[in-house]
């Protein structure tokens, strides 16, 4: 059960990648709530980066999409996970540079790893 958060991450990779990116963020949702109830938040940095690019995919609120990778940078910072912050920040940084190079829209193309 603690690995399944990990687990549930790569299937939510899979399915965006599959343009299937509504069901990866069901698939981010189980693996954030098994995370906090098995108290494994390991993974919550990369799950919020993670929702973060997905809700850029489909076009959401900027509100909701800026939560998220400040929640990922929050999380990574806390847990002093340089790594992580790194790839928090760096993937919020391409979403800033497609917004205002007017690329994004519902077609964001964020890197997942």
């Amino acid at each position: 059960m603690l690995g399944l958060p990990g687990w549930l991450a790569l299937k939510a990779e899979a399915l965006h990648l599959a343009n299937r990116t509504a069901e990866a963020l069901e698939a981010i949702r189980e693996a954030e709530v098994l995370a906090e109830r098995f108290e494994n938040r390991f993974w919550c940095a990369e799950l919020h980066r993670l929702r973060g690019v997905f809700l850029a995919a489909l076009g959401a609120e900027e509100a909701q999409i800026l939560a998220s990778f400040c929640e990922a940078i929050r999380i990574a910072k806390e847990q002093k996970s340089v790594s992580l912050e790194k790839r928090a920040e760096a993937t919020y940084t391409e979403y800033r540079r497609q917004k205002a190079s007017g690329s994004g829209g519902r077609g964001f193309r964020l890197p997942l790893g």
